[in-house]
């Protein structure tokens, strides 16, 4: 390596997002995609990745649907409304299941990025997640993944200081792929 010349990390085989409070707004129990609201720099990010050509997927807990509060039909026609909103992703992968049904897909179990990661044909351990709780990041871990926390304000000051000793934090999703992409600064 020449002096001054850094090495590049590898690009990230793919990147999951979780879906409420990272890429939209956290509206509890969401089917109606009139609510959708994309958050912050979410499409900047999105096309960030897109643009270097790394898959973009979602992994989200949509436990609503155990609870009978949503549809399948509900959590697909919000999916849609992202899609309009952020464009396309790589693969969309939901739990349907409730915090006590004990399957090994919902979050912080690693099924959903795992699930993402053998769709995409990835190694999990280069696949990436962002997200803003701590079942995101355990959930990366869990599965073998790298984990990036964006907090929100639903965020526990635990959960940034656990992303902090054991993973990474950005403070928004734009900055959080930056990191991935080696770049600096946010641009606009």
């Amino acid at each position: 390596m020449h002096r001054g010349h850094e090495e590049r990390a590898p690009l990230p085989q793919v990147v999951l997002f979780d879906r409420d409070g990272t890429l939209i707004e956290d509206v509890p129990y969401n089917g109606d995609p009139e609510r959708v609201r994309p958050m912050p720099w979410a499409l900047d990010a999105l096309v960030a990745l897109r643009t270097r050509g790394v898959p973009v997927g979602v992994v989200s807990n949509q436990s609503g649907v155990a609870r009978g509060l949503l549809t399948r039909a509900d959590v697909e026609a919000v999916r849609r409304r992202v899609e309009q909103l952020l464009g396309p992703f790589d693969v969309w992968v939901t739990c349907p299941h409730g915090p006590d049904d004990g399957c090994r897909c919902r979050k912080p179990a690693p099924g959903l990025v795992l699930t993402a990661a053998r769709r995409l044909g990835a190694d999990p351990r280069a696949t990436v997640v962002i997200g803003d709780i701590g079942a995101d990041l355990e959930a990366a871990a869990a599965a073998g993944a790298r984990g990036i926390l964006v907090p929100t304000a639903i965020t526990l000051p635990g959960e940034v200081a656990a992303a902090e000793r054991t993973a990474q934090t950005a403070p928004t999703l734009l900055e959080a792929v930056q990191l991935l992409l080696g770049e600096e600064g946010v641009a606009l």
